[in-house]
């Protein structure tokens, strides 16, 4: 270590707090700079496949990530008109042999608490709340971020921040986030409230023209999770309860009962326009890198946004540690180390999103035949790019 000047981290979500922790026990000072005034998550579900807990096993938290999971008997798809498997993807013993690893779902909270417990037990770590970033300055020798109060300085800059990175507007200067028309409603209800006739204890995705649902367990098994995504023209538009609840009967109006009855509990107050960025080939310039969503923001076909953000965190520790102190050089090798990885994320996401979950009339039917018949192991090795994991750049001599 050759500066005492910490990393400033910004964003103190699961990509900013896995990157402090896997620097942090490396020694390193660093400060995660947060805008709320306490470090917390949105409090819905998160799916996280086998390839994250390479990452886990890292920085020693998979057994404290598994106390708070659920392992699901499956990852079932299923037509929304009749309610058929289109795919079903066995994630228990023979899943977990293939891939080393459990595919889990757990609460969102819960792996951001698991994270910022961590980071509390490390010294070298700093959690700076109620601090919303400007922009930064790059003076060769040494950062500094303008906030709403003092400006910071540190030896680095990473910018954990998500889809609308304020650091990476200054670096880019490419504008808003490409939409895709579609919108998000998430609900989480007591399992004992749940009356629908679903399955319970698998992740299940219901595909439809236009519109899909994903639906879960959570906290063993006393909550249940559901995300309702369609496409309206209404996406950046407000509206109230009524017009939400509208759009969604329409959307739904043709789907299978057992969708209806889910979508009748969803409480519709809040939405989210997604969106998801272009791939780029360069993250950092200097003394600041991007990561996470800063980086690599992608659709949720895969479930891969934090997985991708914890991957990135675990590696650019590594490389920090290994350049000893030259930021520009980690930075470098970091994003050439990581963006074929998440570009083929976004880019598989995206054409998941067009031509696997919202397809409608033949292109349903072909579809379902290209899966019928498949064995568990052609399922698995389709998934063995991404779910055998990430190798981390080794050491040069």
């Amino acid at each position: 270590m050759t500066d005492s000047a910490p990393i400033l981290i910004v964003g103190g979500g699961i990509g900013g707090l896995t990157a402090a922790l896997g620097i942090g026990r490396k020694g390193w000072p660093v400060k995660v700079l947060e805008e709320t005034p306490e470090f917390g998550a949105i409090g819905y579900g998160i799916q996280l496949g086998p390839n994250v807990f390479h990452m886990f096993e890292r920085l020693g938290i998979s057994e404290a990530v598994l106390k708070k999971s659920i392992v699901p008997k499956a990852v079932t798809m299923l037509d929304s008109v009749d309610g058929g498997v289109i795919v079903r993807i066995p994630t228990g013993p023979s899943f977990e042999h293939r891939f080393k690893y459990p595919y889990v779902v757990l609460h969102r909270v819960d792996l951001h608490q698991v994270l910022l417990e961590a980071c509390k037990a490390v010294p070298t770590i700093q959690l700076v709340p109620t601090t919303k970033v400007h922009g930064f300055e790059d003076n060769g020798d040494k950062v500094r971020l303008f906030t709403n109060s003092n400006p910071i300085e540190g030896a680095a800059i990473i910018a954990a921040d998500g889809l609308r990175s304020v650091i990476r507007q200054q670096l880019l200067n490419e504008g808003q986030p490409r939409m895709v028309g579609y919108v998000a409603h998430r609900t989480i209800i007591p399992m004992d409230q749940l009356t629908a006739d679903v399955r319970r204890e698998e992740s299940v995705l219901w595909s439809g023209p236009g519109f899909h649902l994903v639906h879960y367990p959570l906290r063993n098994f006393t909550l249940f999770n559901m995300v309702a995504v369609f496409k309206t023209s209404t996406y950046a538009e407000r509206g109230d309860l009524a017009d939400y609840r509208g759009e969604i009967d329409r959307t739904y109006r043709d789907s299978h009962p057992a969708m209806k009855a889910l979508l009748a509990m969803m409480d519709v107050g809040r939405r989210w326009a997604i969106s998801d960025r272009d791939p780029i080939r360069h993250w950092s310039a200097g003394r600041v890198a991007l990561l996470g969503d800063a980086a690599h923001p992608t659709l949720q076909s895969l479930a891969q946004g934090a997985c991708m953000a914890i991957e990135d965190a675990v590696c650019l520790a590594d490389l920090i540690d290994q350049a000893a102190g030259d930021f520009p050089t980690a930075f470098r090798q970091y994003s050439a180390a990581r963006y074929v990885r998440t570009a083929r994320v976004q880019y598989e996401s995206r054409f998941m999103w067009d031509h696997l979950y919202h397809v409608d009339n033949i292109a349903r039917d072909v579809m379902r035949a290209s899966y019928a018949g498949k064995s568990d192991e052609e399922l698995y090795n389709c998934l063995a790019w991404l779910y055998d994991g990430f190798a981390l750049p080794k050491a040069r001599a």
